[in-house]
C-alpha cells in the first residue's frame, strides 16, 4: 500500500524554454512511495517538460524552472544533478530508448551500476535479478545494443535505470513506436516490478488506456496545465479526460505561449 509521508512533491511549477516559451503553467502533483502515477496527454502538453524539470535534465535543452518547487523526500531537486539525483532513488528512462549503441546488452546493465562500486558477485547477482524480469535481454545480452530491436532497446533502458536500485522511475513514452504486442509486456512487466519490488513509477503516455490499467493516480496536462486529476477508476471512467484529448473541453482558460525575460 502506499504510504503518505512525502515523496515526490510538484508545487505550481512554471518551466520555460530559452526564456520565453512557457512550457508548464502552474503544475501540481505529487508521488507517494509505492505508487503508479500516469501523467497523461497528447503530444506537445507538457510531459517530457515535467519529467525533465524532476529530474533536473531541463537545462540541457536550454529550459528551466521559473517558478515553484519541485522535493524529492523532501528536499529541493534543484539541489542536485541528475546522476546525484540517481544515486539519491531517482532516475529517469528518457523517451526513446537511449542506450549505448555499441555496447553489449549486458554492458548497457552494467553502466547504471557502476556508482554503486558493487563487489563482483553482487553486480552478477543484479544483473541476474534484471534478466529474471526480462528473459528476452538475457537471451540477447551479448547482442549490441544498436542491433537489437526497438522493445529489446527498451527494455535495457528500463534495466539499466533499476540496476541504479531505484525508488522511483519516471518513464517517458514506453509506448512510443513498438509494436502493441511488446507495449503489453513492457506494461506487464512494469506491473511485476512494482508489485515484487515495491518501485514506484510516474510515467508519461499518450495511450492513456493502457497506463491507467495498472496506474494507482492520474494527471492529464493539457497546454502545459494540469486539467484533470484523480484516481484511476476515475479518470478511465471520465467523458471529460476523452473531451481533452479530442480538444473539445478546455479545463483551465489558455493563456499566451510565450513569456518575457526573467526580471
Amino acid at each position: 500500500m502506499p504510504q503518505t509521508r512525502e515523496f515526490l512533491s510538484v508545487k505550481n511549477v512554471e518551466a520555460v524554454y530559452d526564456r520565453v516559451v512557457l512550457a508548464l503553467r502552474g503544475v501540481t502533483l505529487q508521488v507517494a512511495k509505492g505508487q503508479i502515477v500516469a501523467l497523461l496527454g497528447s503530444n506537445g502538453a507538457g510531459k517530457t517538460t515535467a519529467l525533465k524539470a524532476i529530474s533536473n535534465l531541463l537545462g540541457t535543452e536550454r529550459g528551466e524552472v521559473r517558478s515553484g518547487s519541485i522535493a524529492w523526500k523532501g528536499v529541493a531537486v534543484e539541489e542536485f544533478g541528475p546522476a546525484e539525483l540517481a544515486r539519491r532513488g531517482l532516475v529517469q528512462v528518457l523517451e526513446g530508448r537511449h542506450c549505448f549503441p555499441q555496447l553489449t546488452i549486458e554492458e548497457n546493465l552494467i553502466t547504471g551500476a557502476l556508482h554503486r562500486k558493487l563487489s563482483r558477485a553482487s553486480l552478477k547477482d543484479e544483473i541476474d535479478r534484471i534478466y529474471a524480469w526480462f528473459p528476452r535481454l538475457k537471451e540477447r545480452r551479448r547482442a549490441k545494443a544498436g542491433l537489437t530491436s526497438g522493445g529489446e532497446q527498451q527494455m535495457t533502458a528500463i534495466g539499466r535505470a533499476l540496476m541504479t536500485a531505484p525508488e522511483l522511475v519516471l518513464l517517458d513514452e514506453p509506448s512510443m513506436g513498438l509494436a502493441p504486442i511488446v507495449v503489453g509486456e513492457i506494461y506487464e512487466i512494469i506491473r511485476r516490478l512494482h508489485d515484487e519490488s515495491g518501485v514506484s513509477f510516474l510515467i508519461a503516455e499518450q495511450n492513456a488506456h493502457l497506463v491507467l490499467e495498472i496506474a494507482d493516480h492520474g494527471y492529464v496536462l493539457e497546454n502545459g496545465r494540469v486539467a484533470l486529476s484523480g484516481t484511476a477508476a476515475e479518470l478511465s471512467g471520465s467523458g471529460v479526460m476523452a473531451d481533452l484529448y479530442l480538444g473539445t473541453v478546455a479545463a483551465q482558460p489558455h493563456e499566451p505561449s510565450a513569456v518575457g525575460p526573467n526580471p
